[in-house]
């Protein structure tokens, strides 16, 4: 139990006490304050969606609920439930919504409560977040309240609260859809950088808007509206300079700037070769593994050697 709800001087708050009754006030929703720990939170989509809609229609149609101990001009407001929709408004543009203010002593476990009972009208919990909130909380009667069935209970004591929880990370889903001509080149590109099946990996938020601005340069460059076709085109500006990639693992002076592994489209610019080019090249890589001059499952370093033998040869003919 947090030393807040011990210090809390309305603690002794018995469940069956009657709220304050709320009562409809207008309010600048850039002025009230929000909770510091929500275990409530929506999708990129989902808030963007809401957004939408309040800005259509000028107004909030759900009120969120606000609390304040004395009610002075000069006492801060605490959004209990609505901070998405209080947020939301902000970001559509209105100056002013209206709220159900509650006015009177609450402790924090009644608050508590409240917050997590008004939490299953919108969006998904943070399993983590809810985790602690629930705890905090000691009366038995505020955590009936809060109206957590089993199912969740139980969800949450498998919950691992050290864990990264989706609420924490800004990200958006995005669905491609490719037509079958552009399928197989799509592929190409995508195996060329994914990482193994049972990894994930997390890009900076800054890097999908930059994608979507490259989708969206692509798209009016080439007057396509389709997403896939504009990514397709995206791609095929990244095949005409893969040689650009050299600049990730060369330094000024020719140096490796690293001790990775490079893809060979980085080192020659191109992915392919032809094909009696590369049945030479196999043949000559498989006598240098015989002879033992290279190793079994490192063939490419029969063309460091060559290439190294060529460089120097070059300096010979210069001196």
């Amino acid at each position: 139990m947090s030393d807040e709800t011990e210090q809390d001087p309305y603690a002794g708050e018995d469940a069956s006490d009657p709220l304050p009754k709320p009562v409809i006030v207008q309010r600048d929703p850039r002025r009230l304050k929000r909770l510091e720990i929500n275990a409530r939170f929506m999708r990129k989509e989902q808030y963007d969606r809401l957004v939408r809609n309040i800005r259509r229609d000028g107004c909030l149609t759900s009120l969120p609920l606000i609390w304040s101990e004395d009610g002075s001009d000069e006492g801060e407001e605490l959004v209990l439930s609505g901070n998405h929709r209080t947020d939301a408004s902000v970001d559509a543009g209105l100056e002013e919504i209206d709220c159900m203010l509650i006015v009177g002593p609450i402790s924090q476990a009644r608050r508590l409560g409240l917050q997590l009972s008004h939490n299953a009208i919108a969006g998904e919990d943070d399993l983590a977040t809810l985790a602690m909130l629930y705890e905090s909380i000691d009366d038995l009667d505020w955590r009936e309240y809060s109206g957590l069935d089993d199912k969740t209970l139980d969800l949450m004591a498998e919950v691992n609260l050290e864990g990264i929880s989706e609420a924490n990370l800004n990200f958006q889903t995005v669905q491609l859809v490719f037509l079958p001509p552009e399928l197989t080149a799509a592929k190409e590109a995508f195996d060329e950088a994914k990482a193994p099946a049972d990894e994930r990996w997390v890009a900076a938020y800054k890097d999908y808007d930059r994608l979507i601005d490259a989708l969206n340069d692509s798209s009016g460059a080439h007057n396509v509206g389709n997403l896939a076709a504009s990514l397709g085109v995206v791609l095929s500006v990244f095949e005409d300079h893969l040689d650009d990639l050299a600049q990730g693992f060369l330094g000024p002076d020719g140096e490796a700037l690293h001790s990775g592994r490079v893809g060979w489209a980085a080192v020659t610019g191109q992915r392919v070769i032809p094909a009696k080019s590369a049945a030479v090249i196999t043949a000559a890589v498989q006598k240098a593994v015989r002879e033992k001059r290279v190793d079994k499952d490192a063939g490419w370093q029969l063309l460091e050697q060559l290439a190294a033998e060529y460089l120097e040869g070059g300096k010979a003919q210069a001196a």
